[in-house]
This record gives C-alpha cells, structure tokens and sequence, in this order.
C-alpha cells in the first residue's frame, strides 16, 4: 500500500491529465500510473468516431509505460468528472491483472470527496490470469 501522500500526488496527477483527454462524449478520463522505480507515467482517454476503437485513460498509461521501457507497477488513479468515484472498465481491469493482480487501483472523483481503493485482484475476482503454472 502506498502512503496517504502519495496516493493524493497520484489522484492529483491523473486529474490534471483528463484535460488532455481527446472527448466526443464530454466524459474526460485521467490516469496516473505508478511504476515499481518510483515513476508516474500519465494516460487520458482518447475517443474516435468509431467507439470500439477508443482507449481508456487507464489503457493509455499502461501501454505508454511500456514503450517507455516500464514493465513493473505498484498503482494506477484514475479520475473521472463524475460526482462519484468510478472504476476502470472491463478491458482496462484485464491489462491490468495481467501485468500485476496486486496492483493498487484509486478511483477518485476530481474533488476527492470520494475515494476508493482496491486491488485489481478485488476488482476481478476469479480473473483470468493465464495458464497456472505446474
């Protein structure tokens, strides 16, 4: 678990990356991953015309890391201009289980009047995480 501190530095950051968010919905998405060495890496959502070929705040931050050369997380905010937390979708849960099922994820409305922290693992239950290993 990461301290209160940086949990807030997290939230803040991922607020400040929705305003780069490319929107035709008007539903603005901030992430802020952070890897294992210490480092925050940003994401936004950025929609298309054809839905199915948007990517999440969450989805962006990820895959930007990796071509960063991160492979490693600890926790991921996400920040949403909803009045309530809200949290990653179904195609965002599964990247991240897969590099991590213990990867914190905090959800937070801009505000932080409401905050909800929880594993991913918590966040998906029974999750697919591959073959088991023998």
């Amino acid at each position: 678990m990461i301290d209160k501190e940086l949990q807030e530095k997290l939230i803040r950051t991922a607020s400040e990356a929705r305003f780069k968010a490319r929107v035709y919905t008007g539903f603005h998405v901030g992430a802020a991953l952070l890897t294992k060495s210490g480092e925050i890496i940003t994401g936004c959502n950025v929609e298309l015309h054809t839905t199915l070929s948007s990517i999440c705040a969450e989805r962006t931050a990820l895959v930007k890391a990796v071509s960063m050369g991160y492979q490693d997380f600890e926790a991921i905010a996400v920040v949403t201009d909803s009045r309530k937390a809200e949290s990653p979708c179904s195609f965002c849960r599964q990247y991240l289980i897969d590099f991590d099922p213990d990867i914190q994820v905090i959800m937070s409305n801009e505000d932080m009047s409401d905050v909800v922290v929880m594993t991913v693992s918590e966040l998906v239950p029974m999750a697919f995480v591959g073959r088991e290993k023998k």
